[in-house]
């Protein structure tokens, strides 16, 4: 049976909460779950969904201890160690052979940063620290849309810099070695324009002459499929009505954004370039409503899924998979 291990994420947020719904889920795929995190998350979420943690998963405490000051809701140093340290425990495990894949429930980046971790700003940053990964990307998956970034925790001006054809070409191989590992066999891949209108011949800016379109002529040559660039204000509706796999986004709130009006609350999140697999909710610790036993857990159950479905091979096209 396949072992899925489930990170908690903060235990001053919602992921304990989610996590004990997801493993309480009619639809729950037929696989073992092991759960790391501090055993008094697991029962402080168990308590927050007033369920019961089902008999058949394991739990691997990392035994970080509930702080005497420990509040739902406040971000905490200790929250953040606790957050962490199940981050590298299941990674670890995942690298080892001892799990097939990983779900992780979210983190918070000012408590990540109160426990020391400071070049940590979330969970891909951890786990390339850990697999001394040097390429990652972070793909958005909801039912009929998949979008991968070219770069995620960038300012606009930042991610502005970070668009040239050598970056673009290393996503676009990426994601190409990625989902076909996965079992998607010559992943369509569009890459979305950065300016308006795609630039407007260099009107509006020369990204799209300058990098972009050298980029998928390059990629093409390797002999993956990728268009483009194409304009941002079309090529999603493109992909979500068939004709592409994957988008190439080209930064943080392009991609997400999409995905999110698409179908936010199935939304889930995929780490590629890493040597193992991660899958992850697309929403954060919601402190404002952590405790109150009201957290939809819908993106877990499908991050869970997943999870499943990328270990075991039964990853398919989205809009094959779309309601």
């Amino acid at each position: 049976m396949t072992r899925i291990g489930v990170t908690l994420g903060d235990p001053a947020g919602i992921g304990p909460e989610v996590a004990v719904k997801a493993l309480n889920d009619a639809g729950r795929p037929d696989a073992r779950i092991v759960v790391y995190g501090p055993a008094w998350a697991l029962a402080l979420g168990a308590e927050q969904a007033a369920l019961s943690v089902p008999a058949d998963c394991e739990m691997v405490d990392v035994g970080v201890p509930r702080p005497d000051d420990f509040e739902v809701g406040t971000v905490s140093a200790a929250c953040g160690e606790a957050g962490v340290a199940a981050v590298e425990r299941c990674a670890r495990d995942a690298m080892a052979g001892r799990i097939a894949a990983m779900m992780t429930c979210p983190l918070h980046k000012e408590a990540i940063h109160a426990a020391g971790y400071v070049d940590d700003i979330g969970h891909q940053e951890i786990l390339g620290r850990l697999s001394g990964a040097t390429t990652t990307a972070t793909m958005l998956m909801t039912p009929g849309l998949r979008v991968v970034h070219l770069s995620t925790h960038k300012s606009l001006i930042e991610a502005g810099r970070f668009v040239t054809r050598a970056n673009v070409l290393d996503k676009l191989r990426l994601c190409h070695d990625s989902l076909t590992r996965w079992g998607l066999a010559k992943p369509r891949i569009a890459v979305a324009a950065l300016n308006p209108h795609g630039g407007e011949g260099g009107l509006l800016g020369r990204e799209e002459i300058d990098e972009l379109a050298p980029a998928v002529a390059d990629a093409c040559e390797l002999g993956i499929d990728a268009r483009g660039p194409l304009s941002a204000d079309s090529v999603f509706n493109r992909a979500i009505g068939g004709e592409f796999d994957v988008v190439l986004a080209m930064y943080h709130d392009q991609g997400h954004i999409a995905i999110k009006v698409h179908n936010f609350h199935e939304s889930v999140t995929a780490t590629l370039g890493i040597p193992l697999i991660r899958t992850s909710v697309d929403h954060g610790t919601a402190f404002d409503i952590a405790g109150r036993g009201i957290a939809d857990p819908t993106g877990a159950i499908a991050a869970l899924n997943a999870a499943v479905q990328l270990a075991e091979g039964t990853f398919g096209r989205p809009h094959d998979e779309a309601h």
